[in-house]
C-alpha cells in the first residue's frame, strides 16, 4: 500500500520531529551532510562499530528508489544520486517523495498509508505516541512491526519519545502520556469506498484541485454500495448503480462496482456503453406522442413485420395484433416499438440522442431501427440524463459531479404533455414479484419506470424516476456473458425498488392512485369478456404476396390467441391444416393464388375469420 504523500496533509508536529530525528540540517545541506558524515565517523572510531549514521533524507530516499546492498560503494553512489536529486527538486518535494515511499513494514510504504493501517486515520489527525511510533518504525521496519513484534514496537516507540523530549519537542506531560499508549497490535484495511468514484473525479476535475468536494450523499452512497455487495454475493456478476437529485442533477450515489472481487470489478460500468435494451422505448413513443403520429389510447399493429431486411421478433416470439400503444409499452412489445421508430425516423431520433449529449454508441456509424430493441451501446449515465429530463418534464440537462458544480445548457427533448403521458403509462408498470404496488402504500414513491434486456441476456436494466429522483440499474457480466434467463425484471428491478427505499420521500404530496393516473384508453376490469379466439396474424382484409407456392414453399405463419389457453384448430375455407398444427400457430402452404377464408376454432366451437387475398410475389404485379 503507498498512498501519496502531500505536506499540507501531513500533521506538523511530525515533520518537525522527523527533522530532529533523521535529519537536523535538511534545509542546509545539497543531500550530503559533511558534519554528519565527520559525527558517525568519531562515534564508530570510539566505540569500535557503527553507532549512529549519516544518510540525510536526501539519502534514504535513494536508498528506498533504488535499492542496493550495504557496502562503501553503495553509499557512494547513494550520496551521488542525493546531490543529483537535490539539484533537480525541492526540498519540499524530496520529503513529499521520502514520506511517500518510505517502507513501514510489510506492504506499507508511506506515511499516510501507515497512518491509515495502523491507526485507522489520516496523517494530519496523529497523536505523540503515534507519531514516535512512525518516526522508529523506518529505522528497523521488520523488526519493529507492532502487529507481529509489539514489545520491540513499544521501546522503539519510546526512545524515539525520550529523545523528543530531550530536544524539547515534547513537555514532561505530553512525554508521560505518550508512553501510557497502547501500540497497535493488528492492522486496519484502508477503506476502499467509492474507489472508482474518487477515480472519475480525479479524472473529470483540473488537476489544480487537489481537494475536492463530490456531489455524492455519504449516507446514500454506504447504502447503496452495501445493497450492491449483498445482491451479488454469488460473485458470478457485478451491477452498477446511480442516483439522481432531478432537480440539481447532482449524482448522490455513484456505484461503478460492487466491489473488485465481482467480475471486471475494476471497471466503472457506468461509464462503459452497453445495448440498453428496451429502455429507449419510452423516448420512441414519446415523439410519437409529440409528432402527433399516436396517443396512449391508439391502436398499433403487433404481427410479424418486415422492414427491408431487418424483421424484428417479440421477446417471447408471441404476437398480439391490434395493441393499445400504452399497453404496447407496458409490456415492452418489440416490433410495435419499431414500427414507431420507423415513423418518427430512426435519424431524426438518433441526433435527438445526440443533441441531449447521449449519443449512441454504434458499431458501424449508423443505428436504424435497430436501436428501438438496443442495437446500439448507452452508458447507464447516458440512461440517466434522459430518465432525469422525463422528470424534468423532457429537459434534460448533464450529470453534475461536484457539490459545488452548476448545471450546464439544457435542451428540450420533448414536449411537457408527452413526457406526463409517458410517466403515466411508466407508473402503471408492474412491481418486481414479492413487493407491494406503490400505490397501496401511504406517501410512496411513485415509482414510473421501464426495465430493458440485451440480446443474449447479457445486459439486464432498470430506469425509474419521480419526481425527484432517478435511478439506474445495470447487472451483467463486464466481458459481455450471457446470463440465460436474467431479465430486467428479474436481474436489476429489484434492486432498483430497494434503493428507492431508503431515498428520502416526498414531503406533503397526496399518495398515488392508480385509476386516476390511468392514461387515456386503458381498460377498466369488469364487463363481460370476448371469449372468441384472437386472430392475431393475417388479419382480416391482409393481402398476402407468395414466393413460392405448394410444398415447396416456405409457407406462412398463422398466429392466434385464445382468451381460455385453449388448442386451437385451424382452417382454410373449411378444410383443416392437418400439418405442423399447434395450440397458437400453424404453417399454412397455398397451393395457388386467390382469395381464401382462414378459421381459427377453440374446443368449445367459438370461430374467429379472417378474409385474405394471396397473391403471386414473382409474377410481373406492382404492389402498392
Amino acid at each position: 500500500w503507498r498512498i501519496k504523500a502531500e505536506l499540507a496533509d501531513i500533521d506538523p508536529r511530525f515533520i518537525r520531529a522527523l527533522l530532529a530525528i533523521e535529519d537536523k540540517r535538511f534545509y542546509r545541506h545539497s543531500g550530503v551532510d559533511p558534519l554528519a558524515i565527520i559525527r558517525a565517523l568519531r562515534s564508530w572510531r570510539r566505540a569500535g562499530r557503527a553507532v549512529s549514521g549519516a544518510s540525510t533524507l536526501t539519502m534514504q530516499l535513494v536508498r528506498q528508489l533504488e535499492p542496493r546492498k550495504r557496502t562503501l560503494g553503495s553509499k557512494i553512489i547513494e550520496s551521488l544520486r542525493a546531490v543529483q536529486i537535490e539539484l533537480r527538486l525541492s526540498k519540499s518535494e524530496i520529503l513529499s517523495l521520502y514520506l511517500t515511499h518510505i517502507s513501514y513494514g510489510g506492504n506499507i510504504e508511506g506515511i499516510e498509508a501507515a497512518s491509515q493501517i495502523y491507526f485507522a486515520k489520516h496523517a494530519d489527525q496523529l497523536t505523540d505516541g503515534q507519531i514516535a511510533l512512525l518516526l522508529a518504525l523506518p529505522q528497523a521496519p521488520e523488526a519493529r512491526r507492532p502487529d507481529r513484534r509489539p514489545v520491540a514496537a513499544t521501546s522503539a516507540r519510546d526512545e524515539i519519545l525520550s529523545k523528543l523530549h530531550a530536544q524539547g519537542l515534547l513537555t514532561t506531560q505530553q512525554w508521560r502520556e505518550a508512553r501510557q499508549e497502547i501500540v497497535p497490535r493488528s492492522r486496519h484495511e484502508i477503506s476502499q469506498k467509492s474507489w472508482l468514484s474518487a477515480h472519475k473525479l480525479r479524472t473529470k476535475i483540473k488537476p489544480k484541485y487537489r481537494h475536492i468536494r463530490s456531489s455524492l450523499d455519504r449516507g446514500l452512497q454506504d447504502k447503496t454500495e452495501r445493497l450492491a455487495a449483498n445482491a451479488t454475493q454469488d460473485l458470478s456478476f457485478n451491477v452498477s448503480v446511480l442516483v439522481i437529485d432531478n432537480k440539481t442533477m447532482k449524482v448522490r450515489a455513484h456505484i461503478g462496482s460492487a466491489g473488485p472481487d465481482r467480475p471486471g470489478g475494476w471497471i466503472d460500468m457506468t461509464a462503459r456503453a452497453r445495448s440498453p435494451g428496451s429502455t429507449l422505448k419510452p423516448f420512441i413513443y414519446g415523439f410519437a406522442f409529440d409528432d402527433g403520429l399516436s396517443a396512449p389510447g391508439s391502436f398499433i399493429l403487433d404481427a410479424p413485420t418486415r422492414f427491408g431486411g431487418y424483421q424484428p421478433e417479440n421477446f417471447e416470439r408471441r404476437y398480439h395484433g391490434d395493441v393499445k400503444i400504452h399497453e404496447a409499452l407496458a409490456h415492452s412489445l418489440n416490433v410495435p416499438a419499431v414500427l414507431a421508430l420507423d415513423k418518427v425516423g430512426s435519424k431524426r431520433f438518433a441526433a435527438a440522442l445526440k443533441l441531449s449529449g447521449t449519443p449512441a454508441h454504434a458499431a458501424k456509424g449508423e443505428t436504424g431501427l435497430a436501436l428501438a430493441l438496443g442495437g446500439a451501446g448507452l452508458r447507464a449515465e447516458d440512461l440517466a440524463v434522459l430518465y432525469a429530463g422525463l422528470a424534468n418534464g423532457g429537459q434534460v440537462r448533464p450529470l453534475v459531479w461536484l457539490e459545488e458544480g452548476q448545471g450546464g445548457d439544457a435542451y428540450q427533448m420533448m414536449r411537457p404533455e408527452s413526457v406526463a403521458k409517458i410517466t403515466k403509462i411508466l407508473r402503471q408498470a408492474p412491481t418486481p414479484s414479492g413487493r407491494v404496488p406503490h400505490w397501496l402504500i401511504k406517501n410512496a414513491h411513485p415509482i414510473a419506470y421501464k426495465t430493458g434486456t440485451s440480446y443474449g441476456f447479457r445486459d439486464a436494466w432498470a430506469a425509474g424516476y419521480t419526481d425527484e429522483w432517478t435511478v439506474i440499474v445495470w447487472a451483467g457480466r463486464p466481458d459481455g456473458a450471457s446470463r440465460i434467463g436474467q431479465t430486467g425484471r428479474i436481474a436489476a428491478a429489484p434492486i432498483l425498488f430497494d434503493v428507492f427505499t431508503f431515498l428520502p420521500r416526498p414531503g406533503k404530496t397526496r399518495p398515488y392512485e392508480r385509476t386516476e393516473n390511468a392514461p387515456r384508453g386503458l381498460q377498466n376490469f369488469g364487463g363481460e369478456r370476448d371469449q372468441a379466439p384472437q386472430l392475431l396474424f393475417p388479419p382480416d382484409g391482409a393481402e398476402i404476396a407468395v414466393p413460392i407456392f405448394g410444398e415447396k414453399g416456405r409457407g406462412l405463419t398463422l398466429s392466434a390467441r385464445s382468451a381460455g389457453r385453449d388448442t386451437l384448430r385451424w382452417f382454410v375455407d373449411g378444410v383443416p391444416i392437418t400439418a405442423q398444427t399447434y395450440s397458437a400457430q400453424a404453417i399454412w402452404k397455398p397451393a395457388r393464388p386467390g382469395f381464401y377464408k382462414l378459421s381459427v376454432v377453440d374446443q368449445t366451437g367459438t370461430s374467429t375469420n379472417a378474409h385474405v387475398r394471396v397473391m403471386d410475389l414473382n409474377a410481373n404485379t406492382s404492389f402498392k
